[in-house]
């Protein structure tokens, strides 16, 4: 088993240079990068500043010497592979470069909206799974009953609306006094939270964190609970389960002790993955409540063509993702003591 997640490791490797690989030479190839962003802001400069017909001769305020080193600055006068190597060679070193919109090093400006999408991310990650195991093992035990049917049409109707929608109708509805005015209206924090007393930051943060993480968790709640219902239904009409109750074990450690454990295994597949897509953050969820995280900053990123931000942010994504993946096999073994991979 040790040979086989070492192999998983390695494999990261070559899977993280192809997705990384890929995403470089797009952004070498579309147009509109750094340097096309610096002459479009000289041109709009030079029609403010000298009229109107100061944006026609504008791109000659940046002298050709100047264009020469602001490509080699950015690599853009080296092949892709080239290029993409000193990127690497970077990367090994944790620079990431530096953000030519927000003027700082890409990894400060990472790590700094980093810990937003992570805390709304994992504490809606966490609530889904607490509340959709037990209520997916209750809904299988009153399976046909009255308790599973009404939970069915608010499952179902969770499943049918989208986390961005959803938050935005909780805004209307509970949000900035438009009918009752119970949460904020979006943010991570009040403006004047560096002057709260430690309780009074618990409370803002935990004002500000009602609504987002609702929104979080609706996309995979209907998901979650269906399946671990449907799972322990399946293993419940299992021979082994049959046998258990002929000799005599009662209902609760037959489903607690026995059924449940297997039950939970195709939970387990798709956790790690979850993990990864929940700290990478949401974009739309984060643009709804006007929430600065990694998700909204690389989108930002992408239309604002600040490609050493998005290498960045595909960075942090591609590695959790494959993190995550290897999760998911660690924790189908210790779910499943059978399982063996070799």
């Amino acid at each position: 088993m040790a040979a086989y997640f070492a192999r998983r490791f390695l494999l990261m490797i070559p899977t993280f240079l192809g997705i990384t690989l890929l995403v470089f030479a797009i952004t070498r190839l579309v147009p509109g990068g750094p340097i096309e962003q610096m002459i479009l802001k000289t041109q709009m400069a030079g029609a403010h500043g000298g009229g109107g017909g100061a944006a026609k001769g504008s791109r000659a305020e940046i002298p050709k010497e100047i264009l020469d080193q602001l490509k080699a600055h950015y690599h853009f006068d080296k092949p892709i592979l080239v290029a993409y190597g000193l990127w690497l060679k970077d990367l090994l070193t944790l620079n990431l470069g530096k953000s030519y919109k927000y003027n700082r090093p890409v990894l400060e400006t990472i790590t700094g909206r980093f810990r937003v999408s992570i805390y709304f991310g994992l504490i809606g990650f966490l609530l889904a799974y607490l509340i959709c195991i037990p209520l997916g093992v209750w809904k299988a035990i009153k399976h046909g009953g009255v308790f599973d049917l009404t939970t069915s049409v608010t499952v179902f109707m969770g499943y049918s609306i989208p986390g961005w929608a959803l938050g935005a109708v909780l805004l209307v509805l509970l949000g900035g006094g438009s009918f009752w005015d119970v949460f904020p209206l979006g943010g991570f924090e009040s403006s004047d939270f560096a002057s709260l007393t430690l309780w009074g930051k618990v409370r803002d943060r935990a004002y500000h964190t009602v609504l987002p993480v609702i929104a979080y968790m609706v996309g995979s709640f209907a998901t979650l609970t269906i399946l671990m219902k449907n799972s322990l239904m399946e293993n419940l009409g299992q021979d082994y389960v049959r046998t258990a109750f002929a000799k005599g074990l009662s209902e609760r450690r037959v489903i607690f002790r026995h059924a449940l454990r297997n039950s939970l295994i195709p939970l387990c597949t798709g956790l790690g993955h979850a993990v990864g897509l929940v700290m990478a953050g949401s974009y739309l969820i984060e643009k709804v409540f006007n929430i600065d995280g990694l998700g909204y900053l690389g989108y930002t990123s992408v239309i604002d063509r600040d490609y050493a931000v998005v290498m960045g942010v595909l960075v942090f994504n591609t590695f959790l993702v494959l993190l995550g993946n290897i999760l998911s096999d660690v924790l189908y073994v210790l779910v499943d003591p059978r399982i063996r991979f070799d």
